[in-house]
């Protein structure tokens, strides 16, 4: 059985495994403070070309998204998100356990545009009495998004200007920001990221680390106190400079780009295999996630010999699916399923 579920299902890159397994027995400070830290947030300040701005290590997205959010909002505020964002299906209400509602607006593609945010802004402060509501502060998206589109420097441009002249954060996730910026339809790098947005983090457990996000802090006004909010919120690791390591390891010699690449590739492949026969797909997405609506006939078919994820229900005959490859996936197991798809 060959799986194309997700880009998390293996275990690292070998480099990474080399590279934790020469460093097993030293013995080193805790909590991010150690060298092998201090020598991927210098890495990340030169690929993002700025020094001031800072950086922290978290083992997962949920925790590193619950902990800048609730460290960014007071407690009569909330954020902003797309219906599909991660937060707002994905994290168990992690967001409201910390005392803040998440709200919504309605995306087909998965993205928030500049104008729906200003919307949400002008209907609150517009209200005859705003305090009666929850003030929106915080304006979170993904990139890229949950169904694998990505945003244009002109969009996020866009949507960094109205959220600084609303007096609001902008803030990425970046759970899979390499198969992003790795995209060959992609126009952002890492220094227009950093310019335009608040705080943004750079996902490694997806893109071939074994676990680690490095969050990027810009706006001063989130930095004070973080380690005190990070170390609280559960998100401070003890043995920190395991992800220091991870991420020496993914931003030396582009292996974290070069990985991303990779596997958008073979998902262009699966990609184009299925415009081939015909089918239609859920989302534009051109990188490492493809989401074709295919007959639910094709798919009990498929499912003899391949995982995948079940995405929705489109109409009576046909549904939409998710096929997503990593670092890892192979390009024999991507041809496999090509053929399968061409002959079903």
């Amino acid at each position: 059985m060959l799986s194309f579920t997700c880009d998390y299902n293996e275990g690292a890159h070998p480099k990474i495994l080399e590279k934790l397994t020469m460093t097993n027995y030293e013995q080193t400070v805790g909590y991010g403070e150690d060298e092998y830290c201090k020598k991927a947030i210098s890495l990340i300040k030169e690929k993002c070309k700025c020094k001031d701005i800072d950086v922290h290590f978290f083992v997962g997205g949920t925790q590193a998204n619950l902990t800048v959010i609730s460290a960014a909002l007071r407690p009569h505020q909330g954020v902003v998100s797309a219906t599909t964002g991660h937060i707002n299906v994905h994290e168990s209400g992690s967001i409201e356990a910390t005392g803040h509602k998440v709200i919504s607006i309605e995306s087909k593609d998965g993205k928030i545009t500049a104008d729906g945010v200003q919307k949400v802004y002008d209907n609150h402060f517009n209200d005859g009495s705003p305090e009666h509501m929850v003030q929106p502060k915080l304006v979170y998206i993904s990139n890229p998004t949950e169904i694998g589109t990505i945003y244009s420097k002109a969009e996020l441009t866009a949507l960094s200007e109205t959220c600084r002249k609303n007096n609001l954060f902008l803030y990425m996730d970046g759970a899979r920001l390499g198969y992003g910026l790795s995209s060959e339809e992609n126009d952002l790098d890492l220094p227009t990221i950093t310019k335009l947005c608040d705080a943004f983090y750079i996902g490694g457990t997806k893109v071939g680390a074994l676990f680690g996000e490095a969050l990027v802090i810009t706006n001063n006004a989130l930095k004070s106190d973080f380690r005190y909010i990070l170390k609280q919120k559960g998100g401070m690791l003890a043995k920190g400079r395991l992800l220091g390591i991870q991420f020496i390891t993914l931003l030396e010699d582009d292996l974290y780009f070069n990985m991303a690449k990779h596997a958008d590739e073979l998902a262009k492949l699966i990609k184009a295999a299925c415009i081939k026969k015909g089918y239609s797909f859920l989302s534009e997405s051109s990188t490492n996630q493809q989401f074709p609506i295919m007959p639910d006939s094709v798919l009990e078919k498929l499912k003899q010999n391949f995982q995948f994820s079940y995405w929705e229900r489109i109409d009576e005959k046909f549904s939409a699916v998710r096929f997503c490859t990593s670092w890892a996936t192979k390009k024999d197991d991507v041809l496999k399923l090509i053929a399968a798809i061409e002959t079903v």
